[in-house]
């Protein structure tokens, strides 16, 4: 079931009064129930996937907690990690593996007879099955009591909210929640719904009208250069980021409403100013989840510097495949790395020559300048990231920055040329609409830098709050593409 849709226009409510109407006891198995149904509106056979690793890792809690030996625990720690990880490398990076088998097979001569598996990748599977496996290994570490009742750890698991995109918890924060009393509170029930709100605008105002554009030039790269390339490219970096954001803001809405806490999964990442900072804001429940559970048992930085670079490029090259089996991902994965590790390279000699010419004595142009050029090596990678093959992305970095003088010309001089160059085979109308919304975006992050703005709102008199959630809601209405259109983020 999508947010942005119907359905769940009906489901939240539904699910949210009878949480509310329902005795303590029985919530947990409401919500559950729940849960199975959102995720059996993708494909109801996929269920089936999400029972065998949640008793898989059940029982290995219980197991790992009551074992006497470390030898043991170990041993049952491996057994879930391998089924975990298993259900991953057959539905998400068999084909992957075997399409590559083929290649090299056929370079060399030979035929390979492995077959292909027509399968389809479960939705989210990489995010529950990370979030699965934090539990078995905060278990195995001590940091987390084994939970005894099966429900609530399946309910872990598959809470609808953050069951298909995260964000990815840790059972410290969440298991205990589930055996906790909610009860409605006004203040945050509306500050939840106002936060869900804030996420659908971000998804089918600003999200879902860039992507036509986008898609329009990331399916027929050949057909363009220069200006419309590096438009798309800038349209998808706004895109990815309200589409997977606005989902973050609906599933951590949903979550307060009644009276659960999630974490906080993005803090306004384009304004970062370095790569390393900018991966503190975005998908930050992915990228703590990788410090936590395998750049430091690397050895993360307490190690000889060769080590420690490798270990940073090594997380990034494993996120990178985590996102996708290809190497369009791998690829984007690994220039993050290269980005990172050059960065700790060249730190000191870039210090000496901001202090040579004296950048550092005006501040503001050196913050936009750092912001700025993290905001371009960010958008270089999302090339690959969201190019559909290596040589769409080849063909698209190659050319971003030919035939201006050529463009402009008949940008100019062509109406036919200026809709499809510079408006992406838009009006003009929804072009600029598309300038006025990104702008709203940006205003309102700038906004929030150290307050935030459902708090503000709060302040207002009624009417001038009834007011701003009108406004919201008929944009909303008015504005929005409701073509039901999935997460970016539901593919991993």
């Amino acid at each position: 079931m999508l947010f942005n849709s119907f359905e769940f226009l009906l489901f939240f409510p539904v699910v949210t009064i009878l949480y509310f109407l329902l005795p303590h006891r029985f919530r947990w198995f409401l919500l559950l129930a729940a849960s199975c149904f959102f995720y059996m509106f993708f494909k109801p056979i996929y269920i089936l996937i999400l029972f065998f690793t949640i008793v898989i890792d059940y029982y290995a809690g219980i197991l790992i907690e009551n074992s006497e030996t470390k030898k043991k625990k170990k041993f049952y720690l491996l057994w879930s990690l391998v089924a975990n990880i298993g259900v991953l490398a057959i539905f998400k990076y068999y084909n992957f593996f075997n399409d590559n088998i083929t290649s090299l097979s056929e370079a060399l001569g030979y035929q390979n007879h492995i077959p292909y598996l027509t399968i389809l990748l479960p939705i989210g599977l990489s995010f529950h099955t990370f979030q699965a496996m934090s539990y078995t290994i905060e278990v195995y570490r001590g940091h987390q009591k084994a939970e005894r009742h099966f429900g609530i750890y399946a309910l872990y698991v598959m809470f609808y909210p953050q069951l298909v995109a995260g964000p990815i918890e840790r059972p410290q924060n969440v298991l205990h929640q589930f055996h906790e009393k909610h009860y409605f509170d006004y203040d945050r029930v509306t500050s939840g719904l106002k936060l869900m709100a804030w996420g659908l605008f971000k998804k089918v105002v600003i999200a879902d009208r860039l992507a036509i554009m986008v898609n329009e030039v990331y399916n027929n790269p050949t057909h363009y250069e220069g200006i419309p390339l590096i438009l798309a490219t800038v349209f998808f970096a706004i895109q990815i980021y309200c589409d997977f954001s606005g989902y973050s803001d609906i599933a951590i809405g949903s979550a307060q409403v009644m009276g659960f806490t999630l974490m906080r999964n993005f803090n306004r990442p384009y304004f970062s100013k370095n790569i390393k900072e900018f991966w503190g804001r975005w998908h930050i429940s992915l990228s703590t989840w990788f410090r936590d559970y395998l750049y430091i048992p690397l050895g993360g930085n307490r190690v000889p510097k060769w080590r420690w670079y490798y270990n940073i490029f090594i997380v990034f090259l494993v996120s990178g495949f985590w996102h996708g089996a290809s190497w369009t991902f791998i690829i984007w994965g690994s220039l993050h790395g290269f980005y990172q590790v050059f960065g700790q390279i060249t730190g000191k000699s870039r210090d000496r020559i901001v202090d040579a010419i004296g950048l550092k004595k005006l501040p503001g142009l050196y913050k936009i300048i750092q912001i700025g050029t993290t905001f371009v090596l960010v958008c270089l990678a999302w090339v690959f990231f969201r190019a559909n093959s290596l040589s769409d992305a080849w063909y698209i970095t190659t050319h971003m920055f030919t035939g201006f003088s050529q463009s402009l010309d008949l940008i100019v001089h062509n109406g036919f040329v200026r809709q499809r160059y510079l408006f992406l085979d838009q009006t003009k109308e929804i072009f600029l609409l598309s300038f006025v919304v990104i702008s709203i975006l940006i205003l309102i992050e700038l906004f929030q830098r150290n307050r935030s703005l459902r708090l503000e709102v709060k302040k207002y008199p009624f009417p001038m709050r009834l007011v701003f959630y009108n406004i919201i809601i008929l944009s909303i209405l008015l504005l929005g593409s409701f073509s039901e259109a999935e997460f970016i983020y539901f593919q991993f």
